[in-house]
């Protein structure tokens, strides 16, 4: 997945929470614009209950649209 995409996707108009797939199996939420930072060479993945995971652009291979709670749309 190119990082122009994933960028696009947090600063575009009308949030829409997503989920990022990685390539080792992990998926991480991101239900809002503030709790993600990417550059092209790194992903910063917040999270209200425990620390942030840093996160290769290379390594995401999809993003997935979810409602509020997390299921899938």
């Amino acid at each position: 997945m190119h990082f122009e995409e994933i960028r696009d996707r947090i600063r575009g108009p009308g949030f829409r929470p997503f989920r990022l797939h990685l390539s080792d199996g992990r998926a991480f939420e991101v239900p809002h614009p503030e709790f993600i930072a990417a550059t092209s060479r790194v992903i910063a993945v917040l999270s209200e209950t425990g620390p942030s995971e840093l996160i290769d652009p290379a390594h995401v291979v999809s993003l997935e649209e979810v409602d509020g709670q997390g299921a899938p749309r």
